[in-house]
């Protein structure tokens, strides 16, 4: 059964900055999202501030956007079901690989 992660990771970046640093930095977060998996990920910013995408791999697809706020982004993802057991750890990365991408450098 498919289940939804939700991760939220403050910046200080502003709306253009996290924006820029997700264009550039998406690839590092694929891989938090699929554990290292094959998965081909196809992603579109569907609005100024909203990246939509859609990963397919191994009969599985995974679907989200990236909401970018002042001062937050709100990762959403649905993950299928052999990822969906792994929901919490996945979150973690995700969490962790967001805030490197965006601390302030």
């Amino acid at each position: 059964m498919a289940r939804p992660v939700t991760v939220t990771i403050s910046h200080d970046l502003g709306k253009d900055g996290a924006r820029a640093r997700i264009t550039d930095g998406f690839d590092q977060l694929k891989t938090s999202m699929t554990n290292g998996l094959m998965f081909k990920f196809t992603e579109e910013w569907t609005s100024e501030d909203t990246l939509s995408f859609t990963a397919k791999g191994l009969g599985q697809t995974i679907t989200g956007t990236i909401d970018v706020f002042p001062e937050h982004v709100r990762i959403t993802a649905t993950l299928p079901g052999l990822l969906a057991s792994l929901a919490e750890s996945i979150s973690g990365k995700i969490e962790k690989q967001g805030q490197i991408l965006l601390e302030h450098k």
